[in-house]
């Protein structure tokens, strides 16, 4: 399968944006899709999955309560809503893909084998 992140850009604190991952291949249901960042000088991190088939999602604490993972397997789309954002998650945000993911390892980067290109979320204070 192949990813495309998008939906990335200037938003001032506290503002909203939409993150999309459109995916290319057959049988996206059976895949889970994560979105990970990576800000400036520090390691890639986990935000949000949403697993194949029933559609479970999962947040990383930091996020809970403001970003919104989704996906519409017809579209082959999945959607991160950021709300109330905040300059500390200025990031470069990949989304990737695994099929079949074990739940216990949604949050494991090495698990997931496909990436998209990130797209740059930048928040100002």
């Amino acid at each position: 399968v192949q990813l495309q992140a998008s939906g990335g850009g200037l938003v001032q604190a506290g503002g909203s944006r939409r993150l999309s991952c459109s995916a290319s291949g057959r049988a996206f249901i059976n895949y889970t899709v994560a979105w990970f960042r990576q800000a400036p000088g520090k390691a890639r991190e986990f935000v949000s999955a949403v697993k194949y088939g029933v559609g479970t999602t999962y947040y990383a604490d930091f996020v809970k309560g403001r970003f919104t993972i989704s996906r519409d397997n017809d579209k082959k789309l999945v959607y991160l809503q950021m709300n109330s954002l905040q300059p500390e998650d200025t990031a470069v945000y990949y989304c990737a893909a695994a099929g079949f993911l074990h739940d216990d390892y949604y949050n494991v980067e090495r698990y997931y084998n496909f990436w998209g290109q990130g797209t740059q979320v930048t928040v100002s204070s």
